[in-house]
């Protein structure tokens, strides 16, 4: 398995791979998480330009020439809002299900925190599904802790 930053021609795998971490979020909830089909042509559009971004990080884990999975990081300034200082923001992580517990998670993490470490990030948030207790579980196991619950209410 080799970990990389993602290129120009991987961005059709990696969109694929995206669109399927969106649908499994708007199965968990479809009120709250947005679907906008078609998801690959859109997250192609939005990583054709993040890939250039210097405040980005798009990584993948190739595995015999497959994109078996991806991370999605960026560099965030100070948030008043959020009572956030300036981080690291793991936004997507995401591996095929036919290549997980292989390492691929893991190491697209670890080589995500020296990415954005080398940025400057004295730190690393990210959030996940409440639906999800798998990757909680995961997460907490490489480092992060539990500090907010982000809860919903609809209005209509």
């Amino acid at each position: 398995m080799d970990i990389r930053r993602a290129r120009p021609a991987d961005l059709p795998a990696v969109s694929r791979l995206a669109a399927e971490l969106v649908r499994l979020h708007h199965r968990y909830d479809p009120e709250r998480f947005l679907l906008i089909e078609p998801v690959e042509q859109g997250y192609q559009w939005f990583f054709s330009r993040e890939i250039k971004r210097r405040g980005a990080v798009i990584l993948v884990a190739e595995d015999a020439g497959r994109i078996a999975g991806y991370a999605y990081g960026t560099l965030e300034g100070r948030n008043w809002n959020d009572l956030l200082d300036a981080c690291g923001k793991l936004n997507d992580l995401y591996v095929d299900p036919t290549a997980r517990r292989h390492g691929a998670g893991r190491a697209l993490v670890s080589a995500m925190f020296a990415e954005l470490r080398q940025k400057g990030a004295p730190r690393v948030v990210l959030l996940s599904a409440w639906k999800n207790p798998e990757a909680h579980a995961f997460f907490e196991a490489l480092g992060f802790r539990r500090t907010m619950v982000e809860m919903t209410a609809e209005l209509g």
